[in-house]
């Protein structure tokens, strides 16, 4: 697919629900691999049991940027055998605008994402800068776990 039919594909997309992820498990390995990499080994993440007895929570709760870190992941932008954006080159992370965690997720808590598309801007010549909204649901909770206003770059 060529730069110009993504760009007014996109076009028609503002403001458009555009995606929701499959549900997906965050389990106590998965949180305790994170507290490793980040060095972020707070209690309240990786010792169920204190967790369990101390938590306002009743549990063990992922970090809020593991949370944030699976989007891409959950929102199927990091398939490389599915490109989210056919004919790309590339697609990059630029930033975020604005973040929030509403609501803690529990460890072994379902949580799915669902994507706005925000704005679609013509940065340079094959060069797309995109604007998502994703919205990171748990399972059975009112707030969502995550808010998040993602800024992209994809290269033709």
């Amino acid at each position: 697919m060529s730069y110009q039919l993504v760009l007014s594909e996109l076009l028609t997309k503002i403001d458009i629900e555009t995606y929701v992820s499959d549900w997906f498990t965050v389990d106590q390995s998965r949180v305790n691999a994170f507290a490793e990499a980040t060095l972020d080994k707070q209690w309240i993440h990786v010792d169920p049991e204190r967790a369990h007895r101390e938590s306002p929570f009743g549990g063990p709760v992922a970090h809020g940027y593991l949370t944030l870190s699976l989007m891409p992941y959950l929102a199927g932008s990091v398939t490389a055998e599915r490109p989210r954006f056919p004919g790309s080159r590339l697609s990059v992370n630029y930033g975020l605008n604005r973040v929030r965690f509403p609501h803690p997720l529990v460890v072994g808590g379902r949580i799915r994402v669902r994507s706005r598309l925000v704005s679609v801007e013509e940065i340079k010549d094959n060069v797309l800068q995109i604007i998502n909204l994703y919205t990171m649901e748990i399972e059975g909770a009112v707030k969502p776990a995550c808010v998040a206003e993602t800024v992209a770059r994809i290269y033709f």
